[in-house]
């Protein structure tokens, strides 16, 4: 039996995939692995028990994945569950970001009937809404993973022109695109080019702050940003500088905060990118798979902190999560050695400064062999399945 603890409401599609094997409650005591959204576990201490974390969607800055690394616990998110409904959310932003809506529909909420009608205070007011049509525009996208490339395709069928870049697209990637998607070396290809600018990429430290003073000086007079990615990727005070010189002609954000909630130029939605039934199910049942997965096989799929990895065992499969350091394999297969077991097959991984072995092995499988392979300096911890 296993027993899942659930920080969040998780929706029941995801959580409905567990078998009678599993327990899934949000008060289960000594949980072997989490089930999360947004609730924020940096302080949170982990049993010895946990052996994973799984995140219903695609950011994982409310885990300390690090650190669960070092105590031997694999952090999964779902990437590409929710990216339908936040390409839905970009492509309204560029519209509300061009047209004026979000203003229009404010002052015409506030009209009544006096000496004027309603119909002809409209009529006199609405060229103050004017605003440009998307079609023919340079849309310009920075990171063309799983959201990216639905936005640029949707783009291209809008009437738009799509330049994108990122460093790590890959093959699957690139095949997705739609062949009028230009792929451009650079972030600054992408500013020099574009009419409305979009950013997908994960928040760390590399990014954070990429939207600022001296990369919005490289964009178009009068560019449309939208950043339904992560907050901490634009300067605030840069972004509204900018607003307020006329430089950027409107912000679209899904992370308001004391500065743009109410700031003239930007429209900010109350982090919207995934709320959608679809989408909160999806991520769910992707979650859910990858922790069964992991649990009952030891395959890794989609771990933000370890290396992916799979092999199917025919006899008993020993997992081992250790430090990517040398002579470590040499370490576990004589330890293997040493305890009379024939490895029929390994798989070896590394991620950084971890890495995972499985060995498939025949022969019996003693505890003082798991002690054995527990002892060597590096290892982190050890799992036999089967």
């Amino acid at each position: 039996m296993f027993n899942i603890e659930t920080l969040n409401k998780i929706s029941a599609a995801g959580t409905g995939r567990f078998s009678e094997n599993y327990n899934v409650s949000d008060n289960v005591e000594n949980p072997d692995a989490i089930m999360v959204r947004s609730a924020a576990m940096h302080d949170m201490q982990f049993g010895d028990n946990l052996l994973a974390i799984a995140r219903a969607g695609a950011g994982v800055n409310n885990i300390p994945t690090s650190r669960c690394a070092e105590e031997g616990i694999c952090v999964f998110n779902t990437p590409g569950a929710n990216a339908n409904a936040v390409k839905e959310l970009v492509i309204t932003g560029m519209l509300m970001s061009s047209r004026k809506i979000v203003q229009g529909i404010k002052w015409a909420g506030a009209l009544e009937d006096g000496e004027t009608t309603v119909a002809k205070q409209v009529e006199k007011g609405k060229s103050q809404f004017v605003g440009p049509e998307i079609k023919g525009k340079t849309l310009g996208i920075i990171g063309l993973g799983a959201i990216g490339a639905l936005v640029a395709n949707a783009a291209i069928s809008l009437g738009m022109k799509v330049v994108g870049t990122d460093p790590f697209l890959s093959v699957g990637a690139a095949l997705r695109l739609n062949p009028a998607v230009t792929v451009v070396k650079s972030n600054d290809d992408v500013f020099a080019a574009a009419d409305y600018i979009t950013i997908h990429v994960p928040f760390n430290k590399d990014t954070e702050g990429m939207i600022n003073a001296e990369t919005i000086a490289k964009m178009k007079d009068g560019v449309r940003v939208l950043n339904y990615a992560r907050g901490e990727l634009v300067n605030d005070d840069d972004m509204i500088a900018a607003l307020e010189s006329g430089k950027v002609s409107c912000y679209c954000t899904d992370f308001p905060n004391a500065k743009t909630a109410n700031a003239e130029g930007i429209i900010a939605t109350p982090h919207l990118g995934a709320s959608t039934p679809e989408s909160e199910d999806n991520c769910a049942v992707m979650a859910a798979d990858e922790l069964m997965e992991y649990l009952e096989t030891g395959n890794i799929k989609n771990s933000v902190n370890l290396p992916n990895a799979e092999m199917n065992a025919v006899g008993t499969k020993i997992c081992i999560i250790h430090k990517n350091v040398p002579a470590m394999i040499a370490a576990i297969t004589a330890a293997a050695a040493d305890n009379g077991l024939n490895i029929a097959n390994m798989v070896n991984s590394s991620r950084g400064d971890f890495a995972y072995t499985m060995l498939d092995v025949n022969g019996n499988v003693s505890d003082a062999f798991a002690d054995s392979i527990t002892k060597i300096d590096g290892v982190i911890r050890v799992r036999i399945i089967g």
